[in-house]
């Protein structure tokens, strides 16, 4: 069974898996694809497993993402949960055609440095673990696709973009990228991932709402 689920900010996904294994009663529950804490969106839990089982086929699912970056400003995480900066920039305030045309450069196959607050493991730990402890590792790049990306707002500071992209992409750096090239700074201050291949966030069930009744009327 696959469950689309609305994750809101302020909870991790494994809050969710948690969540749904307790009100199904099923012991193998888990995800496609990891939100951040502050993250909010569709969210595919996997519930028995058959479902675990097609895990690595709905990562690679074509994902979605409304993001706001504020520019001007830089965080130690690259998101808003980070230590917030604001960055004073000696150069005119971009507009809407420059931040569109910056943002168009990143689309196609990229290249991005993971950051140190992610999932990543290097030899067998995870880069956020090494973060939390003070250090900093050096990260190999790596290849992504990202197939669109459009500037469905702009009120600077705040940029609203819609990213439709492959596995594997950090927004996050995405933002910071974005800064630098418009001779900024600039850290990622909302996400919502909007959809994962059919799975639209319109569709998407609140955590509220969630019982082991809807979650067998799903099956």
């Amino acid at each position: 069974m696959i469950l689309n689920v609305y994750k809101p900010a302020g909870i991790t996904s494994h809050d969710v898996v948690d969540k749904v294994r307790s009100l199904s009663n099923v012991k193998k529950v888990g995800h496609a694809g990891t939100l951040d804490p502050f993250a909010t969106g569709v969210l595919l839990i996997l519930v028995g497993r058959g479902a675990t089982r097609q895990s690595d086929e709905l990562m690679e699912l074509e994902k979605e993402y409304q993001a706001v970056i504020k520019l001007g400003a830089e965080s130690s995480t690259a998101d808003r949960d980070g230590v917030v900066t604001e960055v004073n920039v000696e150069r005119e305030i971009p507009d809407r055609n420059e931040v569109a045309h910056v943002a168009s450069q990143f689309e196609g196959d990229i290249e991005q440095i993971p950051p140190m607050h992610s999932a990543v493991k290097v030899e067998g730990k995870k880069l956020y673990e090494l973060a939390r402890e003070g250090q900093e590792i050096v990260r190999d790049p790596r290849q992504v696709y990202i197939e669109q990306i459009e500037v469905a707002a702009y009120e600077y500071p705040f940029v609203t973009l819609r990213i439709t992209c492959h596995s594997g992409v950090y927004v996050r750096t995405l933002a910071e990228d974005i800064g630098d090239l418009l001779g900024t700074s600039a850290y990622l201050e909302t996400l919502e991932r909007t959809r994962v291949g059919e799975y639209q966030v319109s569709d998407a069930q609140s955590l509220e709402t969630l019982s082991y009744t809807t979650i067998e009327e799903t099956n």
